[in-house]
């Protein structure tokens, strides 16, 4: 604020918050929050109607999706220890996708909600002592910090897992089925652009995500000694081998 700028770009929920608690007159482009209008950023997706505005990852679809993916590499799936965060406002919404699937697959869902790193070992623990037989990481920042955490522990208790960003696979996670951040980021450009034109944040709708990536690790699936399907690695946008 003090170098006057004309735009501030914000990456995620908590650079967008202390953008906004700094400023209401600067506009602000955010590139990946997963729920502007339950985080107060916005009015409406179509109409935000203050000087943020920008891109969200909302996609709470996608949790069924990732579900679907688990059910084709473990035909056997029963029951799934699904991991998120209750504190997050789109949680909610994810893990009610995440259950309508389920009850289409005839899977059982055991929630366990992860507040802070220390909960981590604590929910996979519980994965294991209640016989899940895979993993589902539904998002949020805690999740996000500790991927390589998230990544390791999935190996070592031998639980296929797929996560919500494709950077947990590189860190040594399994799989993913992603929003492409890379993608809002460069779509971000473009709002700033209109902005610096003199178009005002509260006339720019907010976009959802227009690309999404599938991405599996085969390192990570040897380590746990499971077989990815080839109509399943067919698919796939991306393979780390």
């Amino acid at each position: 604020m003090r170098l006057k700028v004309g735009v501030i770009v914000t990456a995620g929920t908590g650079s967008t918050r202390s953008a906004n608690e700094a400023t209401n007159t600067i506009p602000i482009v955010m590139t990946q929050d997963p729920d502007p209008v339950g985080n107060g950023f916005v009015v409406s997706l179509a109409r935000p109607g203050g000087n943020i505005t920008g891109l969200s990852t909302l996609s709470p679809e996608l949790s069924g999706k990732r579900l679907e993916l688990l059910k084709e590499i473990v035909p056997k799936l029963s029951r799934v220890a699904v991991l998120g965060t209750s504190t997050n406002s789109s949680n909610a919404q994810a893990l009610r996708e995440t259950e309508l699937a389920a009850g289409a697959l005839a899977v059982k869902v055991q929630y366990l909600d992860v507040r802070d790193p220390k909960d981590i070992e604590t929910a996979f623990r519980a994965a294991s002592k209640e016989r899940a037989d895979a993993v589902l990481l539904l998002g949020g920042p805690v999740l996000a910090s500790q991927r390589t955490q998230f990544a390791d522990l999935a190996v070592k208790s031998k639980h296929p897992a797929i996560y919500w960003r494709s950077d947990i696979v590189e860190a040594g996670g399994l799989m993913s089925y992603a929003v492409s951040f890379s993608d809002l980021d460069r779509r971000a450009a473009t709002y700033v652009d209109k902005i610096l034109k003199g178009t005002k944040p509260a006339d720019l709708p907010v976009e959802q995500p227009k690309k999404f990536e599938f991405v599996i690790n085969l390192k990570a699936a040897k380590q746990i000694g499971l077989t990815i399907p080839p109509n399943v690695l067919a698919r796939a946008d991306k393979v780390i081998k």
